[in-house]
């Protein structure tokens, strides 16, 4: 697996797990206790707060772990150039 380096790649994630279970973006909202807008931003790997994050990432049966990353010379321009 992979490991997601950026805010938009969370979201693509994020949006093709919802998607996966046949949830939409205001089912999430709900669970989660903010608007649809939110989830529609934190999907598009805009900034929203950690506890949306992580709600709508539990809201979904998924959690979130922090492991090891190598990263290659290649990515950081990736990773760097999404936050622009």
């Amino acid at each position: 697996m992979k490991p997601i380096l950026n805010p938009k790649a969370f979201g693509t994630k994020i949006r093709a797990e919802r998607k996966a279970r046949g949830r939409t973006q205001s089912w999430v909202a709900e669970r989660v206790g903010c608007r649809r807008q939110t989830i529609a931003d934190l999907e598009a790997g805009k900034n929203v707060e950690l506890g949306i994050l992580l709600g709508a990432v539990s809201a979904l049966g998924k959690a979130l772990a922090i492991v090891d990353a190598h990263v290659e010379l290649e990515q950081l321009d990736e990773i760097f150039h999404d936050q622009d």
